[in-house]
């Protein structure tokens, strides 16, 4: 069976996400969530006119010619406005963020001034509306500030909140289900033997699921056998979850069982398999609203696949636009010989760098199974279907690691 292409499995892992339904939080609460609706302003900011430096308001007319002379009649403080009108002749004295009093059209800054008692001696000639800050020059009532599918800032927030705005409307957290498969594998702390595994892959998923928005929930370890695999699919079938994320179990071993389990409790797998390295065996499939993502047990292709697939699809399901790999260019440190027919994704550090971009040196293991290699990298250097060899200096595409 020919291997599906990775742009076309993702295609189809995208394609069957819908967003999720929306609920409203206060602000406090929104960092990094995904809006559901955009944040319309409810007031025009600046609200009124305001001095943009501590000094005097004056009609520009009256220093148009210095040194000029003006009364000072009173102050405009953040906050306390001065309640009169600025006649010729006179001025007030402002500070930041004051607003500018009826009839006054310049700001004077103190540093350009001189007083003696209620007369101040301009020295540099006002311009007309210098040192001002229009109302509505950043945003006014009714504009959409924030539009939605954003992933929210904390520059965001304090925009949100300028717009007197105290709730947002934002996509729900999916629920992911964590669960795991193999007689091999073992808790971390257990002291496990030299026959066994320890599990590892629940806590970079789990991270990597948390980071892009999501409830974790872990579900254990299932036996091989094909029983307690149907038992453990059906069970996270049933509990509510937006996506089911299995590891283990995903190949054509005797002991490799999701895949029928996967399919004699209703999903309907549209991936399996895939021209990919590492992570050929990864599956795809859904069962009504739920999602189920079925990565390779060994912990680096498992990392990869969730990078490709789970994390763009819980993007997807909080209404973030995408739909293609977050790949950027890089330059190449070393030469490469030509590949295969699977995209390759080679773990690489960063070096130094280029012109173009980081340059990029692939680390000299890229053995599936090995953490210790996918801990140091900072990059996965991506290597398309039968790419030709490529020589030191050459682009490169890259994809960060900036988890």
């Amino acid at each position: 069976m020919a291997l599906m292409p990775v742009e076309e499995a993702l295609a189809l892992v995208l394609g069957a996400a819908t967003t999720l339904s929306a609920e409203t939080i206060p602000l406090i609460e929104a960092h990094h969530r995904v809006l559901a609706e955009g944040v319309v302003a409810r007031r025009t900011t600046p609200g009124a006119d305001v001095s943009a430096m501590d000094g005097y308001a004056v009609r520009a007319a009256d220093v148009a010619t210095v040194p000029a002379m003006l009364r000072l009649i009173g102050e405009s403080a953040a906050g306390r406005p001065y309640s009169g009108t600025l006649e010729p002749g006179t001025a007030v004295r402002i500070f930041t963020g004051a607003v500018m009093p009826e009839g006054a059209d310049a700001v004077v800054i103190q540093e350009d001034t001189t007083r003696d008692a209620d007369l101040v001696t301009m020295t540099e000639a006002a311009t007309l509306g210098r040192h001002i800050r229009r109302a509505g020059g950043d945003f006014t009532a009714g504009n959409v500030v924030v539009e939605a599918g954003r992933l929210l800032t904390a520059r965001d927030l304090s925009l949100i909140a300028s717009a007197d705005c105290a709730q947002v409307s934002v996509a729900r957290r999916p629920r992911v289900a964590l669960l795991s498969t193999g007689d091999e594998l073992v808790m971390p702390g257990m002291g496990a033997g030299a026959h066994q595994v320890i599990l590892s892959n629940i806590y970079s998923l789990s991270a990597l699921a948390r980071q892009a928005g999501a409830e974790v929930t872990d579900l254990g370890i299932l036996p091989d056998r094909m029983e307690a695999t149907q038992a453990g699919v059906r069970a996270a079938l049933d509990g509510g979850f937006d996506v089911i994320v299995t590891t283990g179990g995903a190949s054509v071993g005797d002991h490799d069982l999701v895949a029928p389990a996967l399919m004699a409790q209703g999903v309907e797998l549209s991936v399996h398999k895939i021209a990919l390295r590492p992570g050929k065996p990864l599956m795809f499939g859904n069962s009504g609203a739920t999602h189920v993502l079925g990565l390779p047990g060994n912990p680096v292709s498992a990392h990869v696949c969730a990078l490709l697939y789970l994390v763009p699809l819980l993007d997807a399901l909080q209404g973030i636009s995408g739909g293609t790999l977050p790949l950027t260019r890089g330059e190449l440190d070393i030469d490469l010989k030509a590949n295969d027919q699977r995209m390759d994704f080679m773990r690489a550090e960063i070096v130094g760098q280029g012109d173009c971009g980081p340059i990029v040196r692939p680390l000299p293991l890229q053995d599936s199974s090995m953490m210790s290699i996918l801990a140091r990298s900072d990059a996965l250097l991506v290597r398309r279907p039968h790419a030709p060899a490529a020589s030191r200096g050459e682009i490169c595409e890259i994809l960060l690691l900036q988890d």
